[in-house]
């Protein structure tokens, strides 16, 4: 009988908790606070925001929000919020809203995850490294969030997740150059085809003609437009 109560209490459980909702949050960012210099209340507080915008909808909440939710004072939310947004783990954005068409503030937290994806890749790279007994150098930070800004400028908006997460699988797990990507960026923009499925493309069509530079790449674009 205590097992059917358990039971009963853990169906219960589940499906209250199936009914509040939940948010996406990638592992990625999770392994990544302490390095990065994250501490636990200022992690838990980027939590919140992103809880609040995914489940609830609500892309601006106030200080007492998340005081509240956070069990701080807001004073302290404050001081938090501050230093994020200085060591720009989070932005806040103006933007009209499309259905009242008012001018309105929400946070955005991607600079959380443009570092996380850096420093995975910077990471991964090392431990590459460190097996084959090869002293690695600096990590290249600053070029990996270069190459995030080239696509945010050339598409013209903030990269999702998923695309971040993409493209630091061309540096980390395909060992596509910095430099290749680029230019298969500006290969998508030529053809008039700008997304990063289309570049996929384009970066496994080089890798299976074992293109590994910009000149051959080049090469092989003006073959393949010749055939057309």
């Amino acid at each position: 009988m205590l097992n059917d109560d358990i039971w009963k209490a853990y169906s219960h459980g589940m499906a209250a908790a199936m009914q509040e909702g939940g948010i996406y949050v990638s592992a990625m960012l999770l392994r990544s606070c302490r390095e990065l210099g994250l501490n636990d209340s200022e992690a838990m507080l980027m939590l919140h925001i992103i809880e609040y915008n995914q489940a609830e909808g609500n892309e601006f909440p106030t200080l007492e929000q998340l005081a509240e939710r956070a069990g701080s004072s807001a004073a302290e939310i404050s001081g938090m919020l501050s230093r994020l947004i200085r060591d720009q783990f989070l932005t806040i954005e103006d933007y009209i809203d499309s259905v009242t068409g008012v001018q309105a503030e929400r946070y955005n937290c991607s600079g959380w995850l443009y570092k996380a994806a850096e420093w995975s890749a910077s990471n991964k790279r090392e431990s590459k490294r460190a097996e084959r007994r090869i002293v690695p150098p600096k990590p290249p930070h600053a070029a990996a969030t270069d190459l995030f800004s080239v696509f945010e400028q050339e598409l013209g908006r903030l990269l999702s997740p998923m695309e971040c997460e993409t493209i630091s699988a061309w540096l980390d797990q395909d060992q596509y150059s910095d430099e290749l990507i680029r230019f298969a960026l500006k290969e998508s923009v030529f053809a008039g085809k700008l997304s990063l499925r289309y570049i996929d493309r384009i970066l496994f069509e080089w890798s299976r003609n074992r293109v590994t530079n910009i000149d051959e790449a080049r090469a092989h674009a003006q073959k393949f437009r010749g055939k057309g």
